[in-house]
């Protein structure tokens, strides 16, 4: 199957629009659909299409919606990444990429990458953070293919997966070194909350 167009969504979404994307959801994670955490998806959208600078892309073969990636800038100070760099990040304001979904029947097409590029294109933000599994090694793999690094754990909402912090610059200033951890106690005390309990999926 192909995909024909991407088109890109703001703040003045179509009527709807949040079951285009638990529709997409519902398919992408077939598998995960039994678990309480997965079936919260709702309230994860209703969050984030509210935020300010919420901006999404998506994907259609068609008419079908085939995949999308979603975001917003996050606020200074609870970027998902405060507290695992020091120093930090210089300038450091933050774009915030929640969900990156693609259905099954659309997947091994590079359509993936095609969606999280779209939805960077231009932004002006500094960095980008994502929040990958991490039990996931091929989607963490993905992103550091796209120039992401992990930079540590985070824990989110109760119920949720573990993850792993990624940060890519936008711009050529390099990202500052990443402590490293010298015991599991001190991985635990470097464990950031999620600010808003919400996490990127895997591409």
């Amino acid at each position: 199957m192909t995909v024909a167009r991407i088109v890109r969504y703001h703040h003045e979404l179509p009527l709807d629009f949040d079951q285009l994307l638990l529709g997409v959801h519902v398919d992408a994670r077939a598998d995960r659909m039994h678990d309480p955490f997965a079936q919260r998806f709702h309230l994860v959208v209703d969050h984030w299409t509210t935020r300010p600078g919420f901006s999404c892309v998506v994907s259609y073969d068609g008419r079908e919606p085939t995949g999308f990636a979603y975001g917003a800038p996050l606020a200074a100070g609870r970027e998902w990444w405060r507290g695992l760099l020091d120093p930090a990040p210089a300038p450091a304001v933050t774009f915030g990429l929640s969900e990156l979904m693609v259905r099954p029947a659309w997947r091994g097409q590079g359509l993936a990458g095609r969606l999280h590029d779209a939805l960077l294109e231009d932004r002006p933000e500094e960095l980008v953070c994502l929040l990958a599994e991490a039990d996931q090694p091929r989607a963490q793999a993905r992103c550091e293919s796209w120039g992401y690094r992990p930079v540590g754990p985070t824990r989110s909402v109760a119920g949720s997966p573990a993850y792993s912090v990624m940060l890519r610059r936008l711009r050529t200033v390099p990202l500052p070194p990443v402590p490293p951890l010298r015991s599991g106690r001190e991985y635990r005390e470097r464990a950031v909350a999620h600010p808003d309990g919400s996490a990127a999926g895997g591409p």
